[in-house]
């Protein structure tokens, strides 16, 4: 009995160690937010138009203006790594781990001209692990759109 629990233990250490160092690959978590096919579990959210959780975001910034704001406060959030791309290019993915047990989440930014003064913010926001999110991957890309739209100013 005391084998099984200790084969337990270790079992369970070593899939919270994978959790938290498992790689991100590029090729697979970079994908364009306004055309990825959603996933058929409820652990993601997507802004964009027409099949998204949301509209697109537009916001009253030029794009290059915009991808300065957005990479100046993704680099003050916590736990956030960028993935791939380059704001400024204006396709980008992070990935934001979970505070306490490492919890990757991958979030794919497109930032677009929308008329002569604005950008049109395309995000797909998904979890790697679980079936469900609990509502964290709609809770930060709402959190970081009123952010993002802070800075740029009214």
């Amino acid at each position: 009995m005391r084998f099984l629990i200790i084969l337990a233990l270790l079992l369970a250490v070593a899939l919270l160690l994978y959790i938290r160092l498992a790689p991100m690959v590029a090729e697979r978590w970079h994908v364009d937010p306004a055309t990825a096919p959603r996933p058929s579990s409820p652990n993601a959210h997507i802004l964009r138009d027409g099949d998204g959780d949301g509209p697109a975001a537009i916001l009253p910034a030029p794009p290059a203006e915009t991808a300065r704001a957005l990479q100046a406060m993704l680099e003050a959030e916590p736990r956030v790594t960028r993935l791939a791309g380059d704001p400024a290019e204006g396709h980008v993915t992070y990935v934001q781990r979970s505070r306490l047990m490492g919890f990757p989440d991958a979030v794919s930014i497109r930032l677009e001209p929308a008329g002569q003064d604005a950008t049109r913010v395309t995000v797909f926001s998904r979890s790697r692990f679980g079936y469900s999110d609990a509502g964290v991957n709609a809770a930060r890309v709402d959190r970081w759109m009123a952010e993002l739209a802070a800075a740029l100013g009214p």
